[in-house]
């Protein structure tokens, strides 16, 4: 039932960019195991050994921390449609800040979304797909305007924010976002 590719194919970015939601997961040797929902269109296929998301500011940064202290992550795509399908890529992880190297070309591929705080990129190492044949079908009725509006109304006090939320994780492992 399931199939592996060293890679991400056509068929598979195709899959991807009809997905309004992906999840995150990462974890360090000790410690919590992240498991995180993202959306809001933030996500891109960059190569077929590369892909990325905009990351905004949330009530923690454990993917970051994670990334920092192990770096192993999958994310994974799961269709709600009649067209049952799971797509997971493994890899290795890596944060692009504002302040480095080529984020500014990178940000470029992505929406301009209130509160970004860094872009998580995946090195692809391998790609899952499986049936998702005990998912259900589900309809999505509308993108949530929460996070958005939240972070347009922090305006500059989310660096402050980020601060005092987004250093370490949970479990005390440096997010690397002040660095």
């Amino acid at each position: 039932m399931a199939d592996f590719t060293d890679h991400i194919t056509d068929k598979h970015a195709a899959f991807i960019e009809e997905q309004p939601m992906f999840f995150t997961a990462t974890a360090c040797a000790t410690g919590r195991i992240n498991l995180s929902p993202k959306g809001m269109d933030s996500f891109r296929v960059l190569g077929p050994n590369l892909c990325g998301y905009l990351d905004v500011t949330g009530s923690g940064n454990e993917t970051a921390a994670h990334i920092k202290n192990d770096g192993r992550l999958t994310i994974m795509f799961n269709s709600f449609t009649r067209n049952a399908l799971i797509l997971r890529l493994y890899g290795k992880g890596r944060v692009v800040r504002p302040h480095h190297d080529g984020y500014d070309e990178l940000a470029a591929k992505f929406p301009v979304l209130p509160g970004a705080r860094q872009i998580i990129l995946l090195d692809v190492e391998s790609v899952q797909t499986s049936c998702g044949y005990g998912v259900p079908e589900m309809e999505l009725t509308a993108e949530r305007q929460t996070l958005k509006k939240w972070a347009e109304k922090k305006g500059d006090a989310i660096t402050d924010y980020q601060h005092t939320n987004n250093t370490t994780s949970i479990d005390g492992f440096a997010s690397g976002l002040m660095d």
